[in-house]
């Protein structure tokens, strides 16, 4: 094994690491001396897209029935009454391409804490009992949850089934319907003794810790076995137009749009942090001054949030700032505009006004989403604008790493990226950047011609939606009259042009709520 050690001086982002890519059962260390907690997590080169065909969600099953079962000397019971004095925690990520364990405990609970984790990671009790439980709650998730909790969610996922269509990254990490419905608990018994080994395994440590726990961490898991599994990562092209896919269920109270096309930068190359700027200007994760939000929420009201992403957004209702654990190397840039009213909804709102309305707001939120994208892609930034959202990233993206854990989680990111530490490295490269540097950047990934777009709508409204979208047929905005008349003059001539903004659309498709993740 080799170790990697990052000892003190590591004030907000930390220090360095080796630039070269993660290789099996290295062992990053953040020393703190002075922090309330020892973290350990054991990151995996192993995810979803390892998943054997017909067994979608077996890596997510396996993540979750090593941390929330027993261990050959404790039961899963036992284990909470162990550690709920202690104040520890511990828990399972699993993404596309890797799978995170993260244990944390005060350093005076280390030792009578070790136990516990040792034993989950290579003597985990597998019980039936707990295999029932935990397949029952995921199948749940994957036949009903995500079709009725959150249409943002909702769309998001259906679009990474889209874009990802025909490869190992198409299923959500939790799986599809038929595939978790197969798992058996032999299915995870052998699926871990292949997939969770050695030399696939990345070790970090941060915190209080004594000098010989990591010896004694990494001699342990040498006992692993050896895996003999990895993720398969997609090459995937922008469909020639727009694909659209509208998904129809009953009762939705508005359309949620989720719309992107892959693009070939990540983290690991050096042209990213200036689609961070493009991307921080155009939709920052709720932050009020980025373009889409401040056209289409500030100014017209039309719903909660609008933002834009290049790469994948953990839990974007819930994470106000990006988590560690989702590194891949198959990329997408995307745009995600919370729902807006559906035409069903403004005809009962407004019946004298827009009693005829045909159809809501979704295709002129879509348009002008776009057309903001496309200012962009022609015209880029002015200076103004890129030092603007430059400074503010400066300090914004000193935030992503408040805690041990997250410091920890970004080092194993960059590791897996190549990097030596992408987010102690990211206040430099910004301060470097320059406007052409951006503009090119924009050039070079963003486009509005080609991407794949889903969205979740009332089924009242998906045909009217379709039939818009696939004749190309102009979209004003619907206001009602007291609304209309308190906006400025130039936010309703920037309207009319909108409504008429031109989309490459290729194909439009409905599909049956029923019919999706099976």
């Amino acid at each position: 094994m080799k170790n990697i050690v990052l000892r003190a001086g590591f004030l907000l982002l930390g220090a360095a690491s080796l630039a070269r890519p993660a290789t099996a059962a290295d062992v990053v260390e953040l020393r703190q001396p002075k922090a309330a907690k020892v973290v350990v997590m054991l990151r995996f080169n192993n995810g979803s897209a390892s998943d054997p065909k017909g067994k979608e969600g077996l890596t997510y099953l396996t993540s979750q029935l090593v941390t929330e079962s027993g261990t050959k000397d404790l039961t899963a019971a036992q284990i909470k009454d162990l550690i709920y004095p202690m104040a520890a925690q511990y828990g399972a990520q699993t993404d596309k391409e890797v799978t995170t364990f993260t244990f944390q405990v005060h350093p005076d609970h280390l030792d009578k804490f070790y136990p516990v984790l040792k034993g989950l990671m290579l003597t985990p009790s597998f019980t039936q009992e707990d295999f029932d439980r935990l397949k029952s709650n995921q199948l749940n998730y994957v036949d009903q949850l995500i079709r009725a909790s959150s249409d943002e969610d909702y769309s998001k996922m259906a679009l990474e089934d889209q874009l990802f269509r025909g490869t190992r990254y198409q299923h959500m990490t939790r799986g599809t319907a038929a595939g978790v419905k197969s798992l058996t608990l032999d299915d995870v018994k052998q699926y871990h003794a292949r997939a969770f080994g050695k030399n696939n395994l990345t070790i970090g440590l941060a915190g209080n810790y004594p000098a010989a726990f990591a010896k004694r961490l990494k001699d342990d898991l040498e006992k692993l076995p050896t895996a003999t599994v990895k993720p398969e990562v997609p090459k995937v092209a922008a469909p020639k137009g727009m694909r659209v896919e509208i998904i129809s269920k009953p009762d939705a109270l508005g359309s949620a749009v989720y719309a992107g096309f892959p693009i070939e930068t990540t983290r690991a190359k050096d042209d990213f942090v200036a689609l961070m700027v493009a991307n921080s200007y155009l939709g920052e994760h709720r932050k009020s001054y980025g373009k889409l939000y401040e056209k289409i929420r500030t100014t017209r009201s039309m719903n909660y949030g609008d933002y834009s992403y290049i790469e994948w957004y953990e839990a974007g209702g819930s994470n106000m700032l990006p988590v560690p654990g989702t590194a891949r190397k198959a990329n997408y840039a995307s745009i995600w505009l919370r729902p807006v009213q559906i035409a069903e909804g403004l005809r009962k709102q407004y019946p004298d006004e827009l009693g005829t309305l045909k159809v809501g707001h979704a295709p002129f939120a879509f348009r002008l989403a776009l057309r903001e994208m496309d200012d962009l892609v022609q015209n880029g930034l002015t200076q103004e604008e890129f030092e603007l959202t430059r400074t503010f990233l400066r300090s914004y993206t000193k935030l992503y790493g408040m805690t041990p854990a997250k410091q920890l989680g970004f080092l194993l990111d960059s590791k897996y990226y190549g990097r030596k530490d992408w987010l102690g490295e990211l206040d430099a490269q910004l301060a470097k950047l320059t406007l052409a540097d951006v503009n090119k950047a924009i050039k070079k990934h963003w486009q509005t011609q080609n991407m794949y777009v889903t969205i979740v709508t009332d089924d009242s409204e998906a045909q009217p939606l379709a039939d818009v979208l696939k004749n190309n047929t102009p979209s004003p905005m619907s206001y009602a009259k007291v609304v209309r008349e308190g906006l400025p003059k130039e936010v309703l001539a920037e309207d009319e042009q909108v409504a008429g903004f031109k989309l490459n659309v290729s194909e439009v498709k409905i599909v049956d709520t029923k019919d999706t993740f099976k």
